[in-house]
């Protein structure tokens, strides 16, 4: 009497066993990371620069992407420090990232005696590098910065100008290899050095990017390249290492989160940033495409490896400056 029953229960546990596969095949998709709440964006630059732009930028695509609440907020100062000692206040839970670059918490932080320290943060991505050059006007006639070296041995007082510490001091570094003392003028940000050029106030300065379009107008032009690579758009430009100077001005734009963010979380942060940057025909890809030389995505733990040597090469720059 009990057969009916006994020969129902087999397709009763395979229906059972199928609803538990279907289950756990999308568990991934279900648990997939999202913020619990809207994402404080900190910038640690001033609007309308570089940084900005490009942080901005990110956060619309972000936006677009996952849907996510992205709200930029402001942080300036010491060279991106205040932001990076804000950042450190907020809950590691993916809801606060920071904007900065790799010289906040290399150089600049070194120089500011380790307010903040390394292990304080969870680096997630960086989205583009300086295009650093060492930038003048065409109508100056130099084409090399051995024209610059030449017009200061001559007697001209050449006005340099810089947007940070340590390129101050990579200034300095440059008129001493050659016997050459330069007027160092440090102005707020790349914007502030290209204006000045522009103006005439400036005879040459470093700039990280915003040059591309005057240099490609034939009104600017890169008379030496401040990075460890040739420049993208004139690779032929000469290095500061061909005028006697062993360092460089290698530099990141970057996203970092609190220490102590989950795995899941910095996973899907990284990607979202990477995925908004890589595709040039977002406002965020674009931009960086056309003054930056295309993404360059370094993240895990290539980058807190690059992280650790920038902030050894700093130690070595401001020892060199202080002999």
């Amino acid at each position: 009497m009990h057969t009916h029953t006994q020969r129902t229960g087999l397709p009763a546990l395979v229906a059972n066993l199928a609803l538990v596969l279907v289950l756990g095949a999308s568990a991934p998709a279900l648990a997939e990371w999202k913020p619990a709440g809207p994402i404080k964006l900190i910038i640690a630059f001033t609007a309308g620069g570089g940084a900005d732009t490009i942080a901005r930028a990110t956060a619309e695509e972000i936006e677009n992407r996952k849907g996510w609440s992205i709200l930029p907020e402001q942080v300036t100062g010491k060279g991106g420090l205040n932001a990076a000692l804000a950042l450190i206040k907020e809950p590691a839970d993916g809801t606060a990232i920071a904007m900065v670059v790799s010289e906040t918490l290399a150089y600049n932080n070194v120089a500011a005696g380790n307010p903040v320290e390394l292990d304080q943060f969870t680096p997630l991505t960086t989205v583009a590098g300086f295009q650093m050059g060492i930038v003048a006007k065409a109508e100056k006639g130099w084409t090399s910065f051995a024209d610059v070296i030449a017009a200061a041995q001559a007697g001209e007082v050449i006005r340099f100008g810089t947007m940070s510490a340590k390129l101050s001091d990579l200034s300095y570094l440059l008129g001493a290899a050659n016997g050459v003392e330069f007027n160092t003028v440090q102005v707020r940000g790349g914007k502030g050095v290209l204006d000045g050029v522009q103006a005439g106030d400036l005879d040459l300065g470093f700039m990280a990017g915003l040059q591309t379009k005057g240099v490609a107008a034939g009104d600017l032009v890169n008379l030496a390249t401040a990075l460890s690579n040739p420049l993208v758009q004139t690779p032929d430009a000469p290095s500061m290492a061909d005028f006697g100077v062993d360092f460089d001005a290698d530099g990141y734009f970057m996203f970092i989160a609190p220490a102590g963010l989950s795995d899941e979380a910095r996973s899907a942060l990284t990607g979202a940033i990477i995925a908004a940057v890589s595709d040039t025909s977002t406002r965020a890809g674009g931009v960086i495409a056309k003054s930056f030389g295309g993404a360059q995505t370094i993240h895990g733990e290539a980058l807190e490896t690059m992280l650790l040597e920038q902030e050894s090469s700093s130690e070595e720059l401001l020892d060199a400056v202080s002999e």
